[in-house]
């Protein structure tokens, strides 16, 4: 493959962030970046979680797609390393070098690696890196390529990155209800304009209150940030999901009928009973009742979300564990 001239991606990259992007379009646009100004098959950018504890994996380009990403801890691998040091990484053979900790289930051989960190005031952010299964692959003119294409972008995806963390509930890293407001007026105000179907999920975990006594509030949390794993496994990209306080949680669909959203509900009530939620104290089963409301012509949004929660009452009224479809 022909790849561009590296001062054209360069310059590109920056020009292209500093149109209105969201995060992940940024995050994105670096790992597409870094395939096609280096020699390599995949690009991972990996932020820090709120604690500053882990490198979540943020964006993927390249081999293993269509595998679960792996995150690390501060200092452990060749990318924690570099994030707690704050130094480039170049690695020739991935298989003698003692940095390295290997993800088996990654879906592919990493043999050659450069990792550099993004900065934002002073401080590592995250974490840029690149792999090929080949070894020997990368030389320090490549290790400084990726540097500079991760300082080109990380005041942009700094800035992105700090206002979502305004709109985004600390603890599960859905969105919170300050976003709901207006996320919500912006869909009716879609589904009015174009004719759009638009539907909304309540959702409230069931007998969570047994779950805070038995187990303590740490493990609680750990359950209301599985469940929006759970939550995500089951929608697609442009759903949005949004905890309104404490164990209730909203989804929004645009583009999405009534009997679709039912089923989707289905399938996140289903996903969530099936299988106990990992924590720290072992697995702790959960059940969760939905309530589902499409758009009707005229509503507004509040209407949309009392049609909602009024279907979410009946299925807690009717035993809970259930999906219920709201009355129009």
């Amino acid at each position: 493959m022909d790849r561009p001239a590296p001062l054209e991606t360069l310059l590109g990259v920056p020009r292209l962030l500093s149109t209105e992007r969201s995060l992940e379009e940024g995050l994105a646009a670096t790992t597409d970046a870094a395939m096609l100004l280096l020699p390599c098959d995949h690009a991972s950018l990996r932020t820090f979680d709120d604690e500053r504890r882990f490198l979540l994996s943020s964006a993927r380009s390249g081999l293993g797609q269509g595998h679960r990403p792996s995150s690390f801890r501060r200092g452990e691998g060749v990318v924690g390393i570099v994030a707690d040091t704050g130094r480039a990484a170049l690695v020739a053979d991935a298989r003698t070098d003692p940095r390295f900790v290997a993800r088996p289930d990654a879906g592919f051989e990493v043999r050659s690696l450069i990792a550099v960190p993004l900065f934002a005031a002073g401080n590592v952010v995250g974490v840029l890196s690149v792999s090929h299964t080949g070894a020997d692959v990368f030389g320090a003119r490549d290790r400084d390529l990726a540097q500079l294409l991760a300082n080109c972008t990380a005041p942009a995806i700094e800035t992105a990155r700090l206002a979502r963390l305004a709109v985004t509930d600390e603890l599960t890293r859905a969105f919170n209800y300050r976003y709901h407001h207006s996320r919500l007026a912006e869909e009716v105000g879609r589904a009015r304009r174009y004719g759009d179907a638009f539907s909304v999920l309540m959702m409230d975990l069931d007998h969570f209150k047994l779950v805070n006594d038995r187990y303590g509030h740490q493990v609680g949390d750990e359950v209301l940030r599985g469940f929006v794993e759970r939550v995500r496994d089951e929608v697609r990209e442009p759903d949005v999901v949004i905890r309104r306080g404490g164990e209730e949680f909203a989804l929004l669909m645009p583009a999405t009928g009534e009997k679709e959203a039912a089923q989707v509900a289905e399938r996140i009530r289903a996903h969530v009973a099936a299988t106990p939620i990992a924590t720290s104290e072992g697995d702790v089963p959960l059940t969760v009742s939905i309530g589902v409301a499409t758009w009707v012509a005229n509503e507004s949004g509040s209407e949309l979300e009392g049609r909602a929660d009024e279907a979410l009452y009946r299925a807690k009224a009717a035993g809970r564990d259930r999906v219920e479809t709201a009355l129009r």
